[in-house]
């Protein structure tokens, strides 16, 4: 059985923790590690899994990596999407790259930002999931509601409480529809995970979506491995009609059966569900970093960067970064979108990009700017390095505050330690490598005409970007 884990969603519905350049399915929302690493780690004790089929963003192909590597999980498929077209074309391409590995696998398909509470009973859908999925059966889960939720879609079962047919797939209903679906017992919400052989999609797909099939198929023959990663072709893919499996196949097919389960799932898709799924004390708040409370109740109250306070107040979200405020009746926080939307309009960059911005060798935090003028402070793993790089409207000065720093500078290579700085002219070829065990790093001071990320030009890069 070979996991899919669907990674491409962008997750703005809990701006401003999640943006699209770092994503909730990446963030450790729920302890120490990241929703997507807990996709994965929740798989442990599953009986003869194979390393798992990834399909993500290209922009978040190295958190993908980095994470996989974090939880020790090497040699997976990375598969880049050039652009989003939804899910029947990212698990097609799943599919025909898993049967390119094995003779005819099972794929568990899995979102990368789900939490589910109770492994033993994941454990126990997925055994019977297998045996139907084994016997040529389309298999979907579907979660038992305990509400009458209007913000999923339906699975309606013929049967109730077992492996049954599918009967039908119905979009987000109303309320009173909801709680009519709920009351007779024999709907289900739609979770959004899979599994089937991969010739029984591929066949499907085929008699159903062939335009989808031919596509993703013509793209990844065409594809190119670039270190650890599947580049799906750009041109192919970008043809590719975009689709959800749903529509483009499981609402068509006969051979659909949805598994009922019941083992505390969440798709964690606001912020009120992400208070629900958390612990909360006497007061029904959820606290999370440097917070202090007087008088509040209902609340999830979250601090990343300084002292939160917070007094007289109920049934409210505040959210701090270190660039961003959010403060929001819990009633209307579904509305978040809205928000993020008028920043976009704005051409504001925190609609998109957190402070600090990961890369493969490391991360930057931006730490103050103004006219003409950006300070940042940079991180550089051990035994990484930057491209040799140019930029044509800026100069920076670096001071090393912490281990030793490699860096060239034209024609020049130099070691600097500690407190010691260096001047990159405009326009001059340079890159910083870090030599040692321990992480370097440095404060760099750009002034120029202008500071945008855009303005560089690689010469060499060790992570083949452009």
């Amino acid at each position: 059985m070979i996991p899919v884990i669907m990674s491409g969603g962008s997750g703005t519905r809990l701006w401003p923790l999640s943006r699209k350049n770092k994503p909730k399915q990446f963030l450790n929302l729920f302890g120490d590690s990241s929703l997507f690493q807990n996709t994965l780690s929740r798989l442990d004790g599953v009986a003869e899994l194979e390393k798992p089929i990834v399909v993500c963003n290209e922009d978040h192909r190295f958190m993908v990596a980095e994470q996989l590597h974090e939880i020790n999980i090497e040699n997976a498929k990375i598969i880049l999407e050039p652009c989003a077209r939804n899910t029947a074309p990212a698990i097609a391409v799943a599919a025909l790259q898993a049967q390119l590995q094995g003779d005819d696998p099972i794929i568990l398909v899995l979102a990368a930002d789900h939490i589910i509470h109770d492994q033993q009973a994941f454990h126990a859908a997925i055994s019977q999931a297998k045996a139907a999925a084994e016997q040529g059966s389309l298999v979907t889960f579907g979660i038992i509601p305990t509400s009458a939720h209007t913000g999923f879609g339906y699975i309606e079962a013929q049967e109730k409480n077992i492996t049954s047919k599918v009967k039908g797939f119905v979009e987000k209903p109303d309320a009173e529809t909801a709680k009519r679906y709920v009351d007779s017992g024999n709907y289900y919400w739609n979770s959004g995970m899979f599994m089937f052989k991969a010739s029984t999609i591929i066949e499907e797909l085929e008699r159903l979506a062939p335009e989808i099939l031919v596509s993703c198929q013509q793209a990844l023959t065409q594809s190119k491995t670039d270190l650890d990663f599947i580049r799906l072709d750009k041109k192919e893919f970008e043809t590719c009609p975009s689709d959800s499996l749903d529509y483009a196949v499981m609402e068509k097919t006969d051979k659909a059966v949805v598994i009922p389960l019941d083992a505390g799932w969440s798709d964690v898709g606001s912020w009120p569900s992400l208070w629900e799924n958390h612990n909360k004390d006497q007061d029904n708040n959820v606290s999370i970093g440097d917070v202090t409370l007087e008088n509040v109740t209902n609340s999830y109250i979250h601090s990343e960067h300084r002292l939160v306070s917070v007094l007289g107040v109920d049934n409210i979200i505040v959210v701090e970064t270190p660039d961003v405020v959010m403060v929001a009746s819990k009633d209307q926080a579904e509305n978040i979108k809205l928000v993020v939307e008028k920043l976009n309009k704005q051409n504001r960059d925190e609609a998109s990009l957190h402070r600090k911005g990961y890369r493969p060798w490391g991360y930057y935090d931006s730490i103050d700017s103004g006219e003409r003028f950006q300070v940042k402070r940079i991180s550089v793993n051990p035994g990484a390095s930057l491209s040799l790089q140019m930029h044509h409207h800026r100069a920076e000065h670096w001071v090393v505050v912490k281990g030793v720093a490699e860096v060239t500078c034209g024609d020049k290579v130099m070691l600097l330690s500690e407190n010691e700085s260096t001047f990159i002219p405009l326009g001059v070829k340079h890159r910083l490598h870090n030599p040692g065990r321990v992480p370097v790093e440095i404060i760099e001071v750009q002034s120029g005409a202008y500071l945008g990320e855009d303005d560089i030009v690689r010469f060499d890069d060790v992570y083949n970007r452009s």
